[in-house]
């Protein structure tokens, strides 16, 4: 059982699909079959079900997981030695929903730390957990719940969200208003998963509606710019306010207790974490988070 073929077998398990993750690897399909073919007789299991479309069974489930988290100690071990190498400068890896999020408490760690490595990935929410504990990540920034055990978990901020209507829209001088008043009201929103679009399918489920949506798309930094341009509305955190001020928009407060959003700090609570995502984890613990929107920062 070696290291090639394990790395090769969770493309297959990620993709379901023998071609697919032929492609992604750069390998002949019918080398890469008879690979996952000889893993499976070494551990004396099929690891998928094959009647019609490959599907990862539950051996392959359960094996998955300790092969993610067997390559992910290996990958801690290889960076461990590396920030012993460079005399502790290191690197981390850290995922958000959105980058925007994240960008103050970036800028002052790379500040005051510049030799350390930041790498950042995009990733959902509910890929998150899983993310952690295969050490694909050190730490992750989430505005929604994230689902999964074993996870050392920080609250980090909890805000108001805030509909945001054209400049001139009959509720742009409103101080609230109820989600049943937005039934027929067009919307910019990002794809389900994003905790925006969960925050939304919310809002109007809990009335027994559903949102008007005319623009989905995965770029939510966008959606201010789209609703001064008059193609529909939004929901936008309290710290996005002064994110662009050149967007002519209009916010008001949704009368719903829900209508919020709070940031939370994962890891993984079995990790054994390098100095440099130790030292990321304290910045963003310790960002002033309530006044970040608030002013520019140098």
């Amino acid at each position: 059982m070696d290291l090639h073929a394990l790395r090769q077998f969770l493309v297959v398990a990620e993709l379901e699909h023998l071609s697919g993750a032929a492609e992604r690897l750069r390998v002949a399909q019918p080398s890469l079959s008879r690979t996952i073919a000889r893993l499976e007789s070494e551990l004396g299991s099929p690891l998928f079900d094959r009647g019609g479309r490959l599907r990862l069974n539950e051996a392959g489930r359960r094996f998955r997981e300790h092969v993610e988290r067997s390559l992910g100690e290996l990958e801690a071990g290889r960076r461990a030695v590396v920030e012993l190498a460079r005399e502790g400068a290191g690197s981390v890896r850290l995922a958000s929903e959105t980058f925007l999020t994240v960008t103050g408490p970036l800028a002052a760690f790379k500040q005051v730390h510049p030799d350390t490595d930041v790498q950042l990935y995009q990733l959902p929410a509910a890929d998150m957990a899983r993310a952690l504990h295969a050490r694909e990540v050190d730490l992750c920034v989430a505005s929604q719940p994230i689902p999964g055990d074993g996870l050392d978990s920080l609250l980090l901020h909890d805000e108001q969200v805030w509909l945001a209507v054209p400049v001139g829209h009959r509720l742009a001088g409103r101080a609230s208003v109820t989600v049943a008043e937005l039934r027929d009201e067009p919307f910019v929103a990002p794809r389900p998963g994003h905790w925006q679009r969960r925050l939304l399918d919310h809002l109007f489920d809990s009335a027994g509606l559903r949102p008007r949506i005319v623009c989905e798309g995965d770029e939510p930094a966008a959606t201010a710019v789209l609703v001064g341009a008059g193609i529909g509305l939004t929901l936008i955190p309290a710290m996005a306010r002064h994110a662009d001020a050149s967007a002519p928009v209009a916010l008001v407060a949704v009368d719903h207790e829900a209508c919020r959003r709070t940031l939370t700090l994962h890891r993984a609570a079995d990790a054994r974490p390098t100095t440099a995502s130790r030292l990321l984890h304290t910045t963003l613990a310790s960002w002033p988070w309530a006044t970040a929107g608030e002013r520019p920062r140098r």
